[in-house]
């Protein structure tokens, strides 16, 4: 399926929802739609530095260290890695019925934000310390 016929297919499925069905559509915790055929999703998943909190995973350093190896290959071998693990553990717990927080393929990391007050709780989790690690990675 290519992006056209996906996104024909997107819009000709919400306009079989009801203003209701579509609203609970845009929370992190969507609920199935048995009538379309639409299972429940969560969108809230972590991977800053490997699968975080959906059982064992491979865990990789802190996305400032990586970042600091400015190394574009070692950083693309880690993502397919954090995305191949990521996809396997979805399937497993799909297969489960399992389709909770932090069991979707939708990771909310790494942060892209320059890093400019030290007393920002989330410090650690953005390679942008130094401005210029964004632009080659």
């Amino acid at each position: 399926m290519n992006r056209t016929e996906a996104r024909e297919k997107a819009t000709a499925l919400v306009a079989q929802m009801t203003i209701e069905e579509a609203a609970s559509q845009l929370l992190h915790s969507s609920p199935a739609i048995p009538r379309l055929g639409i299972p429940a999703y969560d969108w809230w998943s972590e991977a800053l530095h490997g699968v975080a909190r959906a059982g064992t995973a491979t865990c990789y350093p802190q996305a400032i260290g990586l970042g600091a190896t400015f190394d574009r290959e070692l950083l693309q071998k880690i993502a397919g890695s954090i995305a191949l693990e990521a996809r396997a553990k979805y399937n497993a717990y799909s297969r489960l019925g399992d389709r909770t927080r932090y069991k979707g393929v939708t990771m909310w990391s790494p942060n892209i934000n320059i890093f400019r007050d030290p007393r920002w709780g989330k410090a650690r989790r953005p390679t942008e310390k130094i401005p210029y690690l964004p632009l080659p990675l």
